[in-house]
C-alpha cells in the first residue's frame, strides 16, 4: 500500500512538472504571459516623443527673448510714426516707389528726354551734440566763410543718389545730402551703364569739392531744374522717418516669427 501511494505521488508530481513546462500556444515560455499581451509589457520609445520634448525645451529657452521682442513690438506700435501717411505735396514731379523691407525709396521722372532717378536713403537723424561724420562735408562749400563764425549745430539729413541718363551715352551720378534748407552735392561721377567694360576703366573725374566754385554752383542749379530742390526735402524727411519706423516694426515681427518657430 505504501509503495502504491509513493508511485501515485510520483506520477502526480511528474505530471505537474510536465504540464508546467509544456508549450502552451497562449503563453510565452519566457514571460509566461499571453502572446497577445506581450507587446504591452515591452517599453514603448517613440521618436515623436523625443522631438516633442526637444521642442518644449527649445521653446522654454527662447521664452525670455520672445518676451523682450514682444515688448519692443508693443513700444513700436504705440508710436504713431509707423502708420502715419504723408501726403504728397502738390506739384511733386516724381513717381514714388516704396517697397517694404528695403532701405530706400525710388523717385523717377522724365525731363526733356532725360531719365531722372533719385534713390532716397534712410534719414540720418541727429539726436545729440555729436552728429554723423558725413555732415563734416557740408563745410566743403563754405571754406571761404569767416572762421570766427560760431559752428552751426548738426542737422538731420536725407542722403540722395541722383542719376541722370539719356537714351545713349554716359550718365551722371550725384551723391547728395539734403538738409532742411539746402541740398549739398558731395560727389559726382560719369558712368557708362550701356558698356560695363568701359565703365570699369572710365575716368570718373576729380572730387567734386576741388572743382571751381562757379562750376559747383552750376551743377547745383543743373539738378535743381530737374526737380532736386530743397522744397521737396521736408516731405522726404518726414516720409523716411515714417518708413524707418515701419521697417523697424517689420524687422521685429520677423525676428519674433523666427525665434518662435
Amino acid at each position: 500500500m505504501a509503495t502504491l501511494l509513493r508511485r501515485t505521488a510520483s506520477r502526480l508530481v511528474g505530471s505537474c512538472i510536465k504540464n508546467r513546462f509544456s508549450v502552451n500556444p497562449f503563453y510565452n515560455q519566457t514571460t509566461c504571459a499571453p502572446h497577445g499581451r506581450l507587446r504591452h509589457l515591452t517599453p514603448s520609445i517613440s521618436r515623436n516623443n523625443h522631438f516633442t520634448t526637444s521642442a518644449r525645451k527649445r521653446a522654454s529657452s527662447n521664452d525670455p527673448l520672445l518676451r523682450v521682442i514682444e515688448a519692443e513690438i508693443g513700444f513700436a506700435e504705440q508710436a504713431d510714426d509707423y502708420n502715419r501717411v504723408e501726403e504728397t505735396p502738390s506739384g511733386f514731379p516724381f513717381k514714388m516707389e516704396d517697397k517694404p523691407g528695403t532701405k530706400i525709396v525710388t523717385l523717377t521722372r522724365d525731363y526733356q528726354g532725360e531719365s531722372v532717378i533719385v534713390e532716397v536713403h534712410m534719414t540720418n537723424l541727429v539726436t545729440g551734440d555729436k552728429g554723423d561724420d558725413e555732415d563734416e562735408e557740408e563745410s566743403d562749400e563754405e571754406e571761404e566763410e569767416d572762421e570766427d563764425k560760431p559752428e552751426k549745430p548738426k542737422q538731420s539729413n536725407v542722403p540722395l543718389l541722383v542719376t541722370l541718363s539719356k537714351e545713349t551715352g554716359p550718365s551722371l551720378e550725384f551723391r547728395c545730402t539734403a538738409f532742411p534748407d539746402k541740398i549739398v552735392i558731395k560727389d559726382m561721377w560719369v558712368t557708362f551703364p550701356g558698356d560695363p567694360s568701359k565703365d570699369e576703366l572710365a575716368y570718373e573725374g576729380p572730387s567734386f569739392r576741388v572743382l571751381d566754385e562757379k562750376l559747383r554752383k552750376a551743377f547745383h542749379r543743373y539738378i535743381e531744374i530737374r526737380g532736386i530742390t530743397p522744397g521737396m526735402i521736408n516731405f522726404l524727411h518726414e516720409y523716411m522717418i515714417n518708413k524707418d519706423s515701419k521697417e523697424h516694426l517689420l524687422w521685429l515681427k520677423t525676428l519674433k516669427n523666427f525665434v518662435k518657430s
